[in-house]
């Protein structure tokens, strides 16, 4: 059986398995604040070309997300986010949870356009007594998008000229940064990011590492007392260095975007042999996450041996499923899923 349901499958990179090996028994101080955690700090600004950054290593992506934007809005605002976004289909509320609603906006392809943003800010400047409605407070976009979509550079442009038109912090997941950056087409640096979020962050857990997501802020009136925020939110670990071991491997010499060529590559070859044989998609994807539409006795056929997730329903006959490659996806696992198709 052949799994193709996630990115996070796989255990982590062996680079990093060797190294967290080799500093088992030493003894560092807790909480991030050790040497390796500071070098990896170093070594993510220079991947992104700067020095007046913020880095904070949390251990996983819901982590992330609930911490960021619960640092960032006030008690009576909301995040705009597509309806397809992580924080408002998979994270189980944690959001609403911390007592901030999730503001949705259509968006089937995974992406919020500038006129969207423009069009939610108007409508609730309009409301008479905007007091009484939840205020959006900041913007959450993915990179990719959970359907695996990614914006051009001027989408991402449009969208943080229009955030910082009406003063929302712009927070970017990039749980997938990594295979958006490699997708096919992609004309976005993570350079370009650092330049147009307010705050994003760098996927581990889905990238090569064991867990751990390393969160950038670039918005110099958001750092303040931001490791306050990750504590409460259940973020930090008392081990730290075991993260920043693992982001040091993953960026010192750029494995982690070695690593997201990989899985884009095997993902491209998975589509082309869907499109050869005249399949469609649910959306145009570019990245690491497919979504082509089967019949049901074609789905049934294919799950003998590959296990893949079920997306969604389109019709009473087909279904669009998600087949999804990883920095560890064997070619010769993809070979098999080709023949098979």
């Amino acid at each position: 059986m052949y799994q193709f349901q996630c990115d996070y499958n796989e255990g982590a990179h062996p680079r990093i398995m060797e190294r967290l090996m080799e500093t088992n028994f030493e003894q560092t101080v807790g909480y991030g604040e050790d040497h390796y955690c500071e070098a990896a700090r170093e070594a993510v600004r220079k991947a992104i070309g700067r020095d007046d950054v913020d880095v904070h290593f949390l251990v996983g992506g819901t982590q992330a997300n609930a911490t960021v934007i619960s640092s960032i809005l006030r008690p009576y605002q909301g995040v705009l986010c597509a309806s397809t976004g992580h924080i408002n289909v998979h994270e189980t509320g944690a959001i609403e949870h911390s007592g901030h609603k999730v503001l949705a906006l259509p968006a089937d392809d995974g992406l919020l356009t500038a006129a969207q943003i423009r069009e939610a800010m108007e409508a609730h400047l309009a409301e008479d007594g905007p007091e009484h409605m939840v205020q959006p407070g900041m913007v959450y976009i993915s990179f990719s998008s959970e359907v695996g979509t990614v914006y051009s550079l001027d989408q991402l442009r449009s969208v943080s000229a229009v955030c910082r038109e009406y003063g929302l912090p712009l927070f970017i997941d990039g749980a997938r940064m990594g295979y958006g950056l490699a997708s096919e087409g992609c004309d976005v640096t993570v350079a370009d990011i650092a330049s147009l979020a307010d705050v994003f962050y760098l996927g581990g857990t889905k990238q090569g590492a064991l867990f751990g997501e390393a969160v950038v802020i670039v918005n110099d009136s958001l750092k303040k007392d931001f490791r306050y925020n990750i504590k409460q939110n259940g973020g930090m670990l008392a081990k730290g260095r075991l993260l920043g071991i693992q982001f040091l491997t993953l960026f010192e010499d750029g494995l982690y975007f070695q690593l997201s060529g990989h899985a884009v590559a095997q993902a491209m070859r998975i589509r082309d042999a869907f499109r050869a044989k005249g399949y469609s998609f649910l959306v145009d994807s570019p990245s690491n996450q497919q979504f082509p539409i089967l019949d049901n006795a074609t789905m049934e056929r294919l799950s003998s041996d590959f296990l893949f997730s079920v997306w969604q329903k389109v019709d009473e006959e087909h279904t669009a499923v998600r087949f999804c490659t990883s920095w560890a996806t064997r070619p010769e696992a993809v070979d098999a899923l080709v023949r098979a198709i």
